[in-house]
């Protein structure tokens, strides 16, 4: 578990846009205090002070003391909107939590071992699925990250949530066992092997040809659908070969007797 960081805050007396706009022409962030079945409180924080925070990875998984006047809220970090043009905080939510609290955090992951692993040596590359993994867990055990071990992934091996320890009295809310990362092919040896396969399915389909021109080849000019090979025209399928020409030959004979 991450140490527990403070944040400086000021009360403010009224809700609304107007009051959040006014604060924000005074240089403050506005913000409210959230849960735990107590009324919200609202605050407003210094800019520069959680921009920096922000920037730390895993910041919504870090468990924060909102200090006011002297009086501490331990908290969540659960929303933050940003302006859409400047990119800088303009309001932001936090819930309020207590010891037994259950909640559900993104949990940054951390890949390690990726300069002992056999496929990424070769050239593969890793391809990471999930750089967060949410997890639920009580308010005084929010991991600050998981650590995912690649040292001994192969080229097509991946690792899945079961094969990950993950820490004691966490859980995913994904229920399956899903896919972290992979070591895939490198470019080089992906287009190999799409060349072959185009080159394998070309080669199909050119002997599938041939192979029916072929039996087209077989077959006299004019014979009948079905005619054996070498029957004359007009033949009918099965006959025998010649068969219609031998009659058209015989003289009519008078009949004895």
């Amino acid at each position: 578990m991450a140490d527990i960081v403070t944040i400086r805050a000021e009360a403010r007396d009224r809700a609304g846009k107007g009051a959040a706009r006014a604060a924000r022409r005074s240089g403050r962030v506005p913000g409210v205090i959230y849960g735990e079945k107590l009324p919200p409180v609202l605050i407003t924080v210094e800019p520069r002070e959680l921009q920096q925070l922000l920037h730390r990875k895993g910041f919504f998984a870090r468990l924060l003391n909102v200090e006011i006047a002297g009086t501490a809220y331990r908290a969540l970090p659960r929303d933050v909107q940003l302006n859409p043009v400047t990119d800088k905080p303009e309001h932001i939510d936090f819930m309020r939590v207590g010891d037994k609290t259950r909640i559900t955090v993104a949990v940054p992951v951390i890949f390690e071992g990726q300069d002992r692993s056999p496929g990424i040596r070769r050239g593969g590359i890793l391809n990471i699925v999930r750089h967060e993994i949410d997890l639920v867990c009580s308010a005084d055990n929010i991991p600050d990250r998981i650590v995912v071990e690649v040292g001994e992934l192969d080229i097509g091996d991946s690792v899945h949530i079961n094969k990950v320890a993950l820490p004691a009295g966490t859980k995913p809310t994904i229920a399956r066992d899903f896919t972290i990362a992979s070591v895939a092919a490198p470019t080089a040896v992906r287009e190999e092997q799409a060349a072959a396969a185009a080159a394998a399915a070309a080669a199909a389909t050119a002997a599938a040809e041939a192979e029916a021109a072929g039996a087209v080849a077989g077959a006299a000019p004019g014979a009948a659908p079905g005619a054996a090979p070498g029957a004359a025209p007009g033949a009918a399928p099965g006959g025998a070969p010649g068969a219609a020409a031998g009659a058209a030959k015989e003289p009519a004979g008078k009949g004895k007797g």
